[in-house]
């Protein structure tokens, strides 16, 4: 079981194989990594250097070829697809570059889909999906569809949705890639208050350095391994781990 000061997620000697023979590609090479409740991790690197295979055996919609993977203490590389599920529905947020918001239905309603699923009655939709749209500031167009919202709205829309079963972790994949510059800064400072204010573990895919700043880890990738580990520049001076 986890104590205290132990880290949220842990992965050791984390390798991940595609393919078999001649044609097999080993995308990790034996990833170490430890990310603390409450932080604010910016993952980088070039195409093929593993960070995305890393994001989705951490997000739950893959698993390791080898090596260990702790959440809260727990194995999470013996569990099955059921139980990743699980873990995923209870515990962990999504947000992507293409808002994946449905198109034909409202704001509020994209926001409750979660609920939805998990079974939660009518009203205890409606309030927690709400409450989800005044956090992003976006309450006041609760019933407006994705066509009536501007790119930045839609991505409020998306982080709602990702934060209304109250996960402990959100992962963004490219959340600014879509968004002009402006739009992009009102999203990074949204995500930089809910970690700060809800406690949410931020894990970012991006590669946008000036994205990466607001983060307080940047976590850098390189041929399947952790290359370094910098502070975001927003939150500190750059050190090497």
């Amino acid at each position: 079981m986890a104590g205290v000061s132990d880290p949220l997620i842990s992965l050791r000697n984390v390798t991940k194989t595609y393919g078999a023979g001649a044609t097999a590609f080993q995308a990790l090479k034996g990833v170490d990594l430890d990310i603390a409740g409450g932080d604010f991790v910016a993952v980088m690197g070039p195409s093929g250097s593993g960070k995305s295979t890393t994001m989705n055996i951490l997000g739950c919609l893959d698993v390791p070829s080898a090596g260990t993977f702790l959440f809260r203490g727990h194995h999470v590389e013996t569990l099955g697809r059921d139980q990743r599920a699980l873990l995923r529905r209870r515990y962990l947020g999504f947000v992507f570059q293409g808002f994946n918001l449905l198109s034909r239905t409202t704001a509020l309603e994209n926001v409750e889909l979660p609920l939805l699923y998990r079974g939660d009655d009518k009203a205890q939709r409606r309030e927690l999906g709400m409450a989800a749209l005044d956090k992003v500031g976006l309450a006041d167009w609760w019933d407006h569809t994705p066509a009536e919202l501007s790119g930045g709205q839609q991505q409020r829309v998306a982080i709602a949705r990702a934060i209304v079963t109250r996960p402990q972790v959100l992962l963004a994949d490219e959340p600014t890639g879509n968004l002009d510059s402006e739009r992009s800064v009102e999203i990074m400072e949204l995500l930089t208050d809910l970690n700060r204010e809800s406690g949410i573990t931020v894990l970012m895919v991006t590669h946008e350095g000036d994205m990466a700043a607001f983060a307080r880890t940047v976590i850098h990738f390189k041929d399947g391994l952790v290359d370094r580990v910098e502070a975001g520049h927003r939150q500190g001076v750059a050190v090497e781990a």
